[in-house]
């Protein structure tokens, strides 16, 4: 009975070591100035950036970090909270993990809630802010989202989706089913991706059908609601974290795609006040999923922002 016991504490413990492990990956030299990539989501993963463009950034003089939030992509654990103090405890994990003081965070997409957070709370851990088609204003992205697919359904007389995006913008917008629908819309109407991609895109997407890395990828399609259910901001803007990180005189870039459908121009602009002008760049034939889009563009960019 006793070794019944000792086998059942010992299997428990294997499952905690196992719930607990975050996946990650570095590439290039750990004498090079460290770079973390901060994945979208909820639900996403670092796997497309990790298959298509870190070892790319790590030859420009890097060391790249790329790891997944707990609960989301290979860091599997189905008691993963994901919840924003959750991701920030991860992000600390990544630090001690690869024994680092201080690193550049490239938020990408919801990354960047998360590493806005972070870096208030650990300003001295932040070398410096990249936000990549990084969400600052969640509200701001729902909007232009239902004014765009509004003027795209005018245009095509459809009164049915017309009467249906009029009623989301009557529903809660801290609301699980107002996201929902917002991107259902946006999702339908292909604001996520590129029509006319560069030749360099078009090869990067294709090996999407045969890379194994995203070809074994499976995405937590819970991770939303989970989100939901334990992470009372639902709906934040992060443009005072910014503001507080600019008096620390942190430097923040940020890299953005004139055909993502999250953003306006006027967002843009806005983001342009906050963090400077000059530090933003606003690139053409490019929408959501920047890295690729105009992949020497950001590789560019980051090596002479952050050499």
């Amino acid at each position: 009975m006793r070794r019944f016991y000792l086998t059942l504490l010992l299997a428990s413990a294997s499952f905690i070591c196992q719930s607990q492990h975050l996946y990650s990956k570095s590439f290039g030299s750990p004498s090079n100035a460290p770079i973390i990539f901060l994945h979208g989501g909820p639900g996403s993963s670092s796997v497309f950036f990790e298959a298509t463009t870190a070892q790319l950034l790590a030859d420009r003089g890097f060391y790249v970090i790329v790891y997944d939030r707990r609960g989301e992509g290979r860091s599997v654990d189905k008691r993963a909270r994901m919840d924003f103090t959750e991701a920030i405890a991860d992000l600390n994990h990544v630090y001690a993990e690869y024994k680092l003081e201080k690193a550049s965070l490239v938020a990408f997409s919801f990354g960047g809630l998360v590493a806005a957070q972070f870096a208030q709370l650990h300003p001295h851990k932040v070398a410096s802010l990249i936000l990549c088609s990084a969400l600052v204003s969640q509200q701001k992205s729902y909007e232009t989202i239902l004014r765009s697919v509004r003027a795209i359904y005018i245009n095509k007389e459809d009164h049915e989706q017309l009467k249906e995006v009029l009623a989301i913008a009557k529903m809660d917008t801290n609301s699980l089913a107002y996201r929902t629908q917002v991107f259902k819309h946006a999702s339908t109407n292909g604001f996520f991706s590129l029509s006319a991609p560069n030749e360099r895109a078009k090869q990067i997407y294709a090996t999407y059908q045969t890379d194994t890395l995203i070809n074994s990828y499976v995405k937590n399609e819970r991770a939303v609601s989970t989100f939901w259910e334990h992470e009372s901001k639902h709906n934040i803007d992060i443009t005072p974290q910014l503001k507080y990180l600019r008096t620390l005189q942190i430097p923040i870039y940020a890299l953005y795609g004139k055909q993502d459908g999250l953003f306006s121009i006027e967002q843009v602009r806005e983001i342009g006040r906050t963090i400077g002008c000059d530090r933003v760049l606003y690139l053409d034939q490019c929408s959501h999923t920047l890295f690729i889009d105009q992949q020497e563009a950001f590789l560019s960019s980051l090596a002479i922002w952050l050499k």
